[in-house]
């Protein structure tokens, strides 16, 4: 049924940039809220920012003034810019979203995650 797809993890030098993108498989549920949550091994799994169906955004302190949450409805897709990156920010990251549909009921789901490697 629907999925959450992620994409844009990758390798990048310090204060580099990355865009992630967690988009929905079908057009049958639409994303209402949204949140990325982040993972690295021995480490407990943060928030990173999260965004409402109205727009609303707010961020885990360590992210704060590097990156944004947006998303596009018309794309059934939430982003996360990330801008100055540090190697502390090296994580799987997860996309988490409420989903709503006309003919079914909500739901809520996980993306398989994407690797963000921040190294020289």
């Amino acid at each position: 049924q629907v999925q959450l797809v992620e994409s844009g993890g990758g390798l990048v030098q310090p204060g580099g940039s990355l865009r992630l993108s967690c988009a929905a498989s079908t057009s049958i549920f639409s994303i209402s809220s949204a949140d990325w949550y982040r993972q690295t091994p021995g480490k407990q799994r943060e928030l990173v920012a999260a965004i409402t169906s109205g727009g609303s955004a707010n961020y885990g302190d360590s992210v704060k003034e590097r990156f944004t949450i947006s998303r596009d409805n018309a794309k059934n897709a939430v982003y996360l810019q990330m801008n100055s990156l540090k190697p502390e920010d090296t994580a799987v990251y997860y996309c988490h979203a409420d989903l709503y549909s006309r003919h079914y009921d909500a739901m809520d789901l996980w993306g398989k995650g994407t690797l963000v490697t921040v190294s020289s």
